[in-house]
């Protein structure tokens, strides 16, 4: 099979695994990444076939939705693309990315290290702030029925992978929880510059959240 072939099949997989995911982890999300990590990737040397099928798979079974497990998605990623005969070489570089792709708390130390994870984990990071990163965050806590905010919780920064999971806090907090800290964690100079602008955003939405919530304007 070609590669054009394999990412059409990969992409109508992804289409159906994800076709009642929650809204801020559903194909849209997808698209959007692998739109982002093509961006990038034009100005990075990389394998293009890895970062397409990074991209596309990875978060093919969010441990968020799965009780926590973390080895679902590496195993339906891995189920698929050895039934579509892709070489071991890049199937494991593939896995590689989705066990590796998420913040966890932003201190996880990552166990394996490559372009095309970093493109493909600034893709997934740039899609978690701007307008789009609000909406989410905002979505998924209404999802869990989280409150929006409140002023007597305070943001629990420097979280075990652990504490991070398990958390309950209110919507808001997540901002300074990880959307705030994201842009200085991107990896390529694409990433950081897109960073930087959705960083600014977001903070001008905070200055107006708080004032619309003390009656300022």
């Amino acid at each position: 099979m070609n590669n054009v072939d394999l990412i059409k099949k990969t992409i109508l997989f992804v289409k159906e695994k994800l076709e009642n995911a929650e809204g801020g982890h559903d194909w849209f999300h997808i698209e959007r990444v692998y739109k982002n990590a093509l961006l990038i990737a034009d100005g990075e040397v990389c394998d293009d076939t890895v970062v397409k099928l990074g991209a596309l798979l990875h978060d093919i079974a969010d441990s968020k939705f799965h009780n926590g497990d973390e080895t679902i998605g590496p195993i339906i990623a891995r189920e698929f693309l050895e039934r579509e005969y892709v070489d071991q070489t890049t199937i494991q570089h593939v896995i590689n990315i989705i066990e590796n792709i998420s913040f966890k708390g932003g201190n996880t130390e990552k166990t394996f290290s490559s372009i095309e994870l970093d493109i493909v984990q600034d893709a997934d990071r740039l899609d978690a702030i701007g307008a789009i990163g609000i909406a989410r965050t905002f979505n998924y806590g209404g999802f869990k029925n989280r409150p929006l905010y409140n002023p007597n919780i305070a943001p629990k920064l420097n979280m075990s992978k652990e504490e991070y999971k398990n958390s309950q806090a209110p919507t808001l907090n997540h901002f300074y929880e990880k959307l705030l800290l994201l842009k200085d964690k991107m990896n390529t100079e694409t990433g950081k510059q897109i960073a930087k602008e959705r960083h600014r955003y977001m903070e001008g939405f905070l200055s107006q959240f708080y004032a619309e919530w003390d009656g300022e304007r």
